[in-house]
């Protein structure tokens, strides 16, 4: 902890952001002048309720929660030194640093989000195995909307005109922004989100940033605090930044493919090719095993009711859990590359997502078919959106799948299993009181 404490020293911090992921992804937490957070750090004394984990992303929390302790008792958070940082944004210095929730027996809290992903890349270690992952991460700018009734739309650039058309890889269209995206990796630099690539996607003033390749944990760490970064710096340019999964009508969905691979520990070889070039049946297997499990994960990988208007044909997003070589109508695709980066592209998660679920979902998966040893089918050549529909249409028929699945129960645990469950049954319960303006529209005068 004392790098810590000289780390707040010598920046000459004021204030620090204590913040720990909820199942939503949303940043939770406390905000500590620095001589308070240093003292509660020493004493166990930097506490938040254990329901916080349970907490939906209304804000309600599940009247049937057998999960967590109906007396809402804390648990304490302990900063991981690896991720403070100062916060770039504020003029006061102020630092800010991801935690983990602990009991006060000292166990994990095993429902936190953090550690279902730091369980998961256990397994791998156990194993001799390291997972490398690299997320590309999509989101829409759009103009400031207060009202949730009326539809968004693209903000204006400084050509003073909104976009209309798709632009995907426009780079005069991205630059209609560049004020925006200069900031953007300037805090992405202060804080050491290793951002590379920015593109345009296919929709109106949607663009994707890329990560480079790292270890799971640290990619799931930059991806949570990128959000972030993202959407404040939106705020600071007077617009919106949503990584809502399908945010407009008529536009394609925003999604966050996760390339992952797997190396060994011991020589960083990548395990998933051979010297020349061949697949090895290791990569074979992990393929199968996102094959044959992710459409029970998919609560992980597509959360919420709107993440569902994005997985439709034809629309930049796959429909099922087909394979391919170099095929971007797939779920799983596989880009052409040299030995050393061979990999496979998940392209089912939404960017809606929490980035520490996704990412175990989606490692868990693989570490399952590569630890049963599984075959996948052959890779689909031409278009899969010609084969049948086998994601979950809707999040209930996604929880259905997941609560059932004895697999994914014994790789996440059956408590976070159960947290999960009820969390999204109460958000499905509030969803389902909203009467939509489709639903005024066509019923109201005509049935």
């Amino acid at each position: 902890m004392n790098s810590m404490e000289k780390f707040l020293k010598d920046r000459n911090i004021e204030e620090v952001e204590v913040l720990v992921p909820d199942m939503a992804g949303i940043g939770r937490g406390k905000i500590l002048p620095a001589e308070r957070f240093v003292e509660g750090m020493r004493k166990n004394g930097l506490r938040i309720p254990e329901a916080l984990f349970v907490q939906t992303v209304t804000g309600d929390y599940p009247r049937d929660d057998t999960v967590t302790d109906p007396a809402t008792k804390d648990v304490y958070l302990t900063p991981d030194p690896d991720t403070i940082r100062v916060v770039p944004w504020y003029p006061e210095p102020t630092a800010q640093v991801i935690c983990d929730p602990y009991y006060f027996d000292d166990s994990p809290v095993a429902i936190a989000a953090r550690q279902v992903l730091r369980q998961v890349v256990e397994l791998y270690t156990e194993r001799g195995w390291k997972a490398l992952v690299a997320p590309e991460l999509e989101f829409y700018l759009v103009d400031v909307n207060t009202d949730p009734d009326y539809p968004l739309e693209p903000p204006i650039g400084r050509s003073g005109r909104r976009e209309t058309s798709r632009q995907a890889y426009g780079v005069d269209a991205v630059n209609e922004f560049d004020p925006l995206f200069e900031e953007i990796y300037d805090f992405c630099e202060a804080q050491e989100i290793d951002i590379d690539t920015l593109i345009h996607e296919a929709g109106a003033a949607q663009m994707e940033f890329n990560f480079n390749y790292g270890p799971a944990l640290r990619l799931a760490d930059q991806a949570f605090l990128f959000k972030r970064t993202v959407r404040e710096a939106g705020l600071r340019h007077k617009l919106y930044a949503t990584f809502m999964a399908k945010p407009m009508q008529g536009e394609p969905g925003s999604s966050m493919h996760v390339h992952q691979s797997v190396v060994d520990i011991k020589t960083g070889r990548n395990l998933f090719a051979h010297k020349n070039g061949k697949d090895t049946k290791l990569f074979h297997a992990h393929i199968a095993g996102l094959q044959k499990y992710l459409p029970a994960m998919m609560p992980l990988l597509a959360p919420n009711v709107n993440s569902y208007r994005r997985l439709i044909p034809f629309s930049d997003a796959p429909i099922n859990t087909h394979w391919g070589y170099d095929n971007r109508t797939v779920g799983f695709r596989v880009p052409h590359s040299e030995p050393a980066a061979r990999r496979v592209e998940n392209r089912i998660a939404g960017a809606d997502a929490n980035p520490y679920l996704a990412l175990a979902a989606s490692l868990a998966c693989g570490y399952l078919g590569m630890t049963e040893e599984l075959s996948p089918r052959a890779p689909v050549k031409g278009s899969a959106y010609r084969l049948a529909h086998t994601l979950p249409r809707t999040l209930y028929d996604a929880l259905e799948r997941f609560t059932s699945n004895r697999a994914v129960k014994a790789v996440l645990g059956e408590t976070f299993v159960e947290a999960v469950s009820i969390v999204k049954e109460t958000e499905l319960n509030a969803y389902q009181q909203v009467i939509s303006s489709w639903e005024r529209e066509h019923l109201l005068l005509n049935v």
